[in-house]
């Protein structure tokens, strides 16, 4: 070849590299905007979605537990509300950024709900784009990566995860679940230890979060098989792709399946040591199921139908609700039918996978994912829960958005159809949302909604009468903790709540009976114990009801509640210095609670120790200025000891917050 033609062919091939550049430079640009219109796309379908979501109340199931009636996380963000996060095993979890998250709400908007659900919307909205921004950049997809996050995104299985303030913890771990991922791609980009460290500490606060990021370092060997392709199995790649790859492997000698497993051992680890916290904390909350109640055969079969159900729900999102009753009896050709189209879809997949690994990918993510919450360990009552598909649904969004891909690109009017396609689902699912997010609305349209699309229901008949209680109508929540007693006779909290509905309507005897029954399912129902004692106490048995509030502090010796209850029927007994011991007990307890210290004066007074009664007095009053009572008892004990000025100003007091008081204390200072 003359030179002249090699320097012609060098020339037309720099120029057509400075083309290329051009080309790229000039269509980055235009990527970079195609972007930017899927997010604002993504953020205003979301907005539209949820909109109902702003009139959205608390409800009466878990939120009570996470925010409404719990005084450690209403106080805000303290030292000492920080050191409780970390060290609590409350509503049955340890999920310390989880009660971080609740009590920085409850600092910014105290009981406002709509504050606490635009949190949990913010974080969905944060979810979406991270997912779009991960899918988009390990794939190169922009409107397949698009699809799958506009279906996180307005599926209307997620509404429960986003419309409930108690599933705080799911969108704040699948916050860390996507920046974990996030960090891990940028590891695998340029490996380095700072890199790596960053992706461990992303894991660490998603499991602070929740346990649910336990198969994280599962679903990264998944992504290093695609679309990373870290490592190929060598059965499913062709000789092609064999030599192919070969040249790319031989450049870095950590792409072995060992290696790749070894990087993920700290994953692990950690995965362990959160599932054994997450266990220990079920067990003292009592949320583990035994196998008594729940036979390994029965959770089997329903792990099978439950699969099956979660993609039937994806696909046909009808007759969704916020607790599926575990079913007395699973058909047997229910569990061989969900058995064999599991087995056949597996089989499919990984024949498929050599040309389509997507499709491997997604199919195990969705597998894998939810393995922690299919209840091969049974926690709670629920057969399976929407909340639970929240990130396994992503996998089978992948499948879908990347087998439209493939269909359509062989047809000639490929990109309309998908248009269009798309815009129909979008505007479908966003019709979905919103009315599943209207259920959401408050506890009567959300337990109302859950009966009618489920069969025998005790609990959610149970939270519907506890609701109507708190709006007292009595006689309907009667209605329900009966027909949830009919459902399920040996359900204790039923007959609780019906033997408080009971005492509200004067019939003291029945309500005996129902929290005797209560106590007889679960001999160590503390606040059975507890409200069978105060009604004994009413009727002058005292020494029935010191027993069952001993009982009660046997399973629950930190409860000032029940050292006060126990100090009241001793003092009844004429036994004041076993209720002062009691009494002292509570403020041992909790030195901040201006009953105990009040009831502890009361004590002190007939023991004639005035002088200290008035200092538990005035300690009470500190702690509640407002407290008539304490108000009247300081201003007669100071009486008692000659403090006329003091017990005058107690009066002066007591004449603008209790005038009925007020004149008693008159009579008693100027008689």
């Amino acid at each position: 070849m003359s030179r002249r033609k090699v320097r012609s062919k060098g020339i037309a091939k720099n120029r057509e590299s400075q083309g290329n550049l051009r080309q790229e430079t000039s269509s980055t640009p235009r990527r970079h905007d195609i972007r930017v219109l899927i997010f604002l796309f993504l953020i205003m379908v979301i907005l539209v979605a949820y909109e109902p979501i702003r009139n959205n109340e608390f409800i009466d199931y878990d939120d009570d537990e996470y925010v409404t009636e719990n005084l450690d996380v209403q106080g805000g963000l303290t030292l000492k509300s920080v050191f409780w996060a970390f060290t609590t095993f409350q509503a049955t979890n340890w999920h310390p950024l989880t009660w971080l998250s609740h009590l920085f709400d409850c600092e910014i908007y105290g009981l406002s709900a709509p504050g606490h659900h635009l949190t949990n919307l913010l974080l969905h909205i944060i979810n979406t784009i991270f997912l779009f921004l991960i899918i988009n950049r390990i794939t190169g997809t922009r409107w397949e990566s698009g699809l799958v996050a506009a279906l996180f995104a307005l599926h209307p299985l997620n509404v429960e995860s986003v419309a409930w303030v108690a599933e705080r913890k799911n969108v704040l771990s699948t916050f860390f679940w996507m920046l974990t991922i996030w960090t891990y791609i940028a590891y695998v980009k340029r490996p380095n230890l700072s890199r790596y460290l960053l992706v461990v500490l992303s894991f660490i606060l998603g499991l602070l979060s929740k346990p649910m990021l336990v198969t994280l370092p599962f679903v990264m060997l998944l992504l290093d098989y695609w679309p990373l392709e870290r490592f190929q199995f060598k059965h499913l790649m062709g000789p092609d792709k064999l030599s192919a790859n070969k040249t790319a492997n031989s450049r870095d000698q950590k792409t072995s399946i060992l290696y790749l497993i070894l990087e993920k051992i700290p994953f692990f680890a950690l995965s362990i040591g959160s599932s054994f916290l997450t266990i220990l904390a079920a067990q003292k909350g009592g949320a583990i199921g035994s196998l008594e109640l729940c036979p390994l055969g029965m959770r089997i079969s329903n792990i099978l139908v439950s699969y099956v159900s979660y993609i039937y729900k994806m696909i046909w999102p009808n007759k969704l609700a916020v607790l599926y009753p575990y079913p007395e009896i699973i058909p047997l050709w229910q569990v061989v039918g969900a058995c064999l189209l599991l087995l056949c879809v597996s089989v499919l997949v990984v024949q498929a996978a050599q040309r389509r690994p997507y499709l491997l990918v997604g199919w195990l993510w969705y597998l894998g994912t939810l393995v922690p919450v299919i209840g091969l360990l049974q926690v709670g009552v629920q057969s399976m829960a929407d909340r639970y598909a929240y990130v396994p649904l992503i996998g089978l969004f992948i499948i879908a958005a990347m087998g439209a891909r493939d269909v359509l690109a062989r047809c000639r009017y490929g990109r309309t159809i998908f248009a269009i396609t798309a815009s129909l689902l979008f505007l479908t699912l966003i019709i979905l949302t919103r009315n599943q997010v209207y259920f959401w609305r408050n506890s009567i349209t959300l337990f109302e909604h859950t009966l009618k699309v489920t069969l025998n229901n005790s609990r959610i008949h149970n939270n519907l009468g506890f609701t109507l209680v708190r709006q007292g109508k009595i006689q309907e929540a009667i209605h329900h903790y009966t027909e949830a007693l009919r459902i399920d006779p040996y359900f204790a909290l039923a007959h609780y709540n019906l033997g408080i509905a009971r005492t509200m309507q004067g019939n003291i005897q029945e309500a005996i009976g129902h929290y005797t029954r209560a106590l007889q399912i679960n001999p160590n129902y503390a606040a059975a114990h507890n409200k069978l004692g105060i009604l004994l106490t009413n009727q002058g048995k005292y020494q029935e009801a010191i027993n069952h509030f001993a009982e009660a502090l046997r399973v629950k010796p930190n409860s000032v509640e029940l050292h006060i209850n126990l100090g009241n029927s001793l003092v009844e007994m004429g036994k004041i210095d076993e209720s002062i011991a009691y009494y002292t007990g509570a403020l041992r307890i909790n030195d901040h609670h201006f009953g105990a210290h009040y009831k502890l004066g009361n004590a002190l007074i007939r023991q004639g120790k005035i002088q200290e009664a008035i200092t538990h007095y005035a300690r009470s009053l500190e702690i509640k200025p407002d407290f008539a009572e304490a108000h009247f008892n300081l201003g007669l004990a100071s009486f008692m000891i000659g403090d006329i000025s003091s017990a005058i100003q107690e009066y002066q007091i007591l004449k603008t917050i209790n005038p009925d008081l007020a004149e008693r204390l008159s009579r008693r200072i100027f008689r």
